[in-house]
């Protein structure tokens, strides 16, 4: 976040205004909109079927699928976000807005990475992929959570934004 002076007090943006505009404007907002969602239900359901699998030791490759569905899930939607950070901040990773998200997805995008790697080469055995997977979720919950936090920052200043709006066009009328 750009720390922005006004008067005495300090504010954080999360946007410029042209930054904002170039955000509501991009189809790759809508993009990530959907995608979020439904890489985060994909988790839920892997990580009960990983869980599963560890508890009983059945489901192997139900939850071995689950998880390369998930893989491919982030490896879209990061894509697909650094496509949209290009348009809204002109780079395609660590805007200032949003460097430690970013630098929090390249771990989770290593530990999926090393998950397939893994699973391809056979060099981890079954519960050892899956507690590897299990590492590469939580960091994952981590990196979803601090998005869900920038997200309900930027509509909290949105709403701020937007009610000083309104006070400024009631006192000049």
């Amino acid at each position: 976040m750009r720390q922005v002076r006004s008067g005495q007090s300090r504010m954080f943006s999360l946007y410029t205004p042209d930054e904002r505009r170039r955000r509501d404007a991009s189809p790759w907002t809508v993009v990530q909109g959907v995608l979020a969602p439904v890489q985060f239900l994909a988790f839920l359901i892997s990580v009960t079927l990983v869980l599963r699998f560890l508890a009983s030791g059945r489901g192997e490759d139900l939850a071995t699928a689950s998880i390369i569905v998930k893989t491919l899930l982030l490896y879209t939607i990061m894509v697909t976000g650094a496509i949209w950070e290009k348009q809204v901040f002109g780079q395609y990773l660590f805007a200032p807005s949003f460097y430690w998200e970013d630098m929090v997805s390249m771990v989770v995008i290593a530990l999926h990475t090393a998950y397939l790697v893994a699973l391809v080469t056979g060099t981890l055995h079954a519960r050892p992929l899956m507690y590897l997977a299990l590492a590469a979720y939580a960091t994952y919950f981590v990196n979803a959570t601090q998005f869900l936090l920038k997200l309900r920052a930027a509509r909290l200043q949105q709403t701020v934004a937007a009610s000083g709006f309104h006070q400024i066009s009631k006192a000049a009328s």
